[in-house]
C-alpha cells in the first residue's frame, strides 16, 4: 500500500513512521509512506500556503493552489491522473482523504476498508480550515479522529496511519492480533496477563491456566461484555437485551445503572 502525506510541517513525521510497526512495515515493502511539503507547491518568495478568508473572521485558510498542484503531482506519479470529479477512475485505486473534525469518524471498519486501497492520499489541514474548493474537487472523503480540535491535521493523520497499518496483511506478527483488538467486534478487548502467574500476591485467573480454550474463550467473552458495558455504556447500545453463552447457561446483558 502506498501513502503520500501532504503537510506543512513535514518535520513532525519522520520519528513515526520510522519506528517500531510502521519501520517494519515499510522495511518490508508492504507500506510505502511519503511526505510532501505542501510549501514546495508554493511560487511565491514567501512560499505562502495561507491567505485570510473572504466574508471576514478570525484565522486564515488554506489556499487551493498549492493544494491542487500538490495532490495532482502526487496523481500524475502514481499514474492517477486527474481531479475527483473528473470521472476518469482515480477514486477506485487512488483515494483523497482531508483530516478535518468534520469529517466521518475513524473506526476500525474505516481503518479496513482503507487498507484494502492501494494508493492514499492524506491532506493535513490546518489554521481555521481549507478552501472548499479543494474539498469539491480534490477531496473523496473527510476523515475525523475524534469531536475535538486540534492545531493541524499531523496528528491525525499519524493516528489513520497507524491504525490502518494494521489491517494490512503481514504488517502485525499475528494473524488474528487485528480482529481481537478493542472494538474489532464492538466491544472492548478482554483483560491481558502474562508471566509470573502470582505477582504480589495477586494471581492470573485459574480459567487462563486451565488449558481449556473454550472455557478461556467464554471467559474472554464475558469480560469484554462486562468491562464494556462498565466503562462504555455507548458501545453496548445494541447489545441489550442480547444473551451470550457461558459455561451453560444463558446470561443476560443488561447496562448497570
Amino acid at each position: 500500500m502506498e501513502i503520500d502525506v501532504i503537510t506543512i510541517f513535514p518535520e513532525m513525521f519522520p520519528a513515526v513512521l520510522g519506528s517500531s510497526i510502521m519501520k517494519r512495515a515499510q522495511a518490508s515493502g508492504r507500506l510505502r509512506a511519503g511526505v510532501h511539503d505542501l510549501r514546495d507547491y508554493t511560487h511565491d518568495k514567501r512560499r505562502t500556503v495561507d491567505d485570510r478568508p473572504y466574508g471576514g473572521g478570525a484565522g486564515m485558510v488554506m489556499k487551493p493552489e498549492p493544494m491542487f498542484e500538490a495532490v495532482e503531482a502526487i496523481r500524475r506519479a502514481c499514474g492517477h491522473a486527474g481531479s475527483r470529479a473528473s470521472g476518469d477512475g482515480a477514486g477506485r485505486n487512488c483515494r483523497t482523504i482531508l483530516m478535518s473534525p468534520q469529517g466521518e469518524t475513524l473506526s476500525p471498519s474505516l481503518a479496513q476498508s482503507l487498507a484494502g486501497l492501494e494508493h492514499l492520499i492524506i491532506i493535513c489541514g490546518h489554521y481555521e480550515g481549507v478552501d472548499e474548493r479543494v474539498r469539491e474537487a480534490l477531496v473523496h472523503q473527510t476523515i475525523s479522529i475524534g469531536d475535538y480540535v486540534l492545531t493541524g491535521g499531523e496528528l491525525p493523520v499519524l493516528v489513520l496511519i497507524d491504525c490502518l497499518a494494521r489491517f494490512i496483511p503481514g504488517v502485525l506478527g499475528h494473524a488474528l492480533a487485528a480482529t481481537e483488538d478493542s472494538f474489532s467486534a464492538g466491544w472492548l478487548e478482554h483483560p491481558q496477563y502474562t508471566r509470573p502467574p502470582v505477582f504480589r500476591t495477586m494471581a492470573i485467573p485459574d480459567v487462563l491456566r486451565s488449558g481449556d480454550h473454550e472455557r478461556v474463550a467464554r471467559w474472554r467473552k464475558l469480560q469484554s461484555v462486562a468491562r464494556t458495558l462498565s466503562s462504555r455504556p455507548d458501545l453496548a447500545k445494541d447489545a441489550q437485551g442480547s444473551r451470550l453463552e457461558a459455561g451453560g447457561q444463558r446470561c443476560c446483558l443488561e447496562p448497570r445503572a
